[in-house]
C-alpha cells in the first residue's frame, strides 16, 4: 500500500467518524490516489491535482472545481504528516456549482406518475404496490431518495403515523410525522406486502419482489422509465424532472401556502427546515430565491410589513 493510500484511509475514517458520509468524494479520492500511483508520484502537488481534476473533458467546469476541492481538503490533511505536500490554491478553478432550478410538478403529473407505477409489470404483484406507495411517500413528505429505502418496519409507526429517519445526510436523525391519508396508504401497503411476501429476506419496510431492500439505483431507474412513459421526459431525453424535485415541490408548495394564508414564514421556517432534515436553515432559505413565485410572495410580505410599521 502506498503512503497516499494509507493517508487516504486514515483521512476518510476520521471524517466518517465525525458523521460525514463521503460516498462520492471517497470514491473519487481513491481514483485520485490511483492516478498518482500510476504516475509514480508519492505526494500531492498542485500540478498533479489540477491534471486529475480536469481529466474528464466532457463535464462542466464546476465539476472540475469540485474535484479539485476534494483534493485540496485531502491535501490539507496530508500536509500535517508529509511536509512535501503542496495544498493547491483555492482560486485555481474558481467555477462554482449552481443548483439547477427546481422543477415543480403539477398535480396532474403526480397523478399520472402514481397511476403509471400501479401498472408496472410484476411476478408476484408486489412491485406496482411498492413503487406507487413509495413515490406517493416522496410526494407527501419530501424525503430524500434513499431515506425511505433505509426504513425498517420498526421505524414506521403505523399507529401514530411517524417515521423514524436515522443516520441520513450529515449523520442526522429525525422524526417525520405524516398526514393521516399517508398513514392509511402505508397501512394498506404493509398489509399487501405481508400477504404477497410472507418470508422476506430483509426487515425493510419497502420490499422488492424478491423480498429484499430496494436499491437507490433501481428506484431511480424505475422513475426515469415511468417519466418517459408519461411524457415527463421526451423519448430521447437523458435529462429532465428529477426524483429529487418531488422534495423541492413539497418545500415550495408549503412555503407558498404559508404566504397565501398569512403565516409568519420567518418564524416557522425552522420547522420546515427540521422536517426536511436540512443541516442549516440557509438550505431552506434557498427556496425563497430559487422560485420566482416564492420570491415575489416574500417581497410582497416585506412591503406589507414596511407599510404596517409606517402606519
Amino acid at each position: 500500500m502506498s503512503p497516499l493510500q494509507s493517508a487516504l484511509d486514515e483521512y476518510l475514517a476520521g471524517r466518517r467518524a465525525l458523521g460525514h458520509k463521503l460516498r462520492l468524494s471517497g470514491r473519487l479520492l481513491r481514483r485520485f490516489v490511483e492516478f498518482a500511483d500510476d504516475a509514480g508520484v508519492t505526494c500531492i502537488t498542485t500540478e498533479l491535482a489540477v491534471e486529475w481534476a480536469t481529466n474528464p473533458t466532457n463535464v462542466q467546469p464546476a465539476q472540475w472545481a469540485n474535484r479539485l476541492g476534494m483534493v485540496r481538503r485531502f491535501a490539507k490533511y496530508c500536509s500535517a504528516i508529509d511536509p512535501r505536500t503542496v495544498v493547491p490554491p483555492p482560486d485555481l478553478l474558481p467555477h462554482r456549482y449552481r443548483r439547477p432550478a427546481p422543477y415543480i410538478y403539477r398535480d396532474d403529473e403526480i397523478t399520472r406518475l402514481l397511476e403509471a407505477a400501479t401498472r408496472l409489470p410484476a411476478v408476484t404483484g408486489l412491485r406496482p404496490h411498492t413503487y406507487a406507495t413509495l413515490f406517493g411517500l416522496y410526494v407527501a413528505t419530501g424525503l430524500r431518495c434513499n431515506e425511505p429505502l433505509q426504513l425498517d418496519r420498526d421505524q414506521v409507526d403505523l399507529v401514530d403515523g411517524v417515521l423514524t429517519i436515522r443516520g441520513t445526510k450529515f449523520g442526522k436523525s429525525r422524526y417525520v410525522p405524516v398526514h393521516p391519508s399517508t398513514q392509511c396508504a402505508l397501512q394498506r401497503y404493509a398489509t399487501c406486502r405481508d400477504r404477497l411476501c410472507r418470508n422476506p429476506d430483509s426487515p425493510s419496510f419497502f420490499l422488492s419482489e424478491r423480498g429484499t431492500r430496494l436499491t437507490e439505483w433501481s428506484v431511480r431507474w424505475t422513475f426515469v422509465k415511468l417519466s418517459h412513459e408519461i411524457g415527463l421526459r421526451g423519448a430521447d431525453d437523458a435529462r429532465g424532472p428529477r426524483l429529487h424535485d418531488l422534495r423541492h415541490r413539497l418545500a415550495i408548495v408549503t412555503l407558498l401556502r404559508w404566504y397565501r394564508d398569512g403565516v409568519d414564514v420567518e418564524r416557522h421556517l425552522p420547522e420546515l427546515s427540521t422536517y426536511l432534515g436540512h443541516a442549516h436553515i440557509t438550505d431552506t432559505y434557498w427556496y425563497l430565491t430559487a422560485t420566482p413565485e416564492l420570491l415575489h410572495s416574500a417581497l410582497l410580505r416585506v412591503e406589507q410589513s414596511e407599510r404596517e410599521s409606517q402606519s
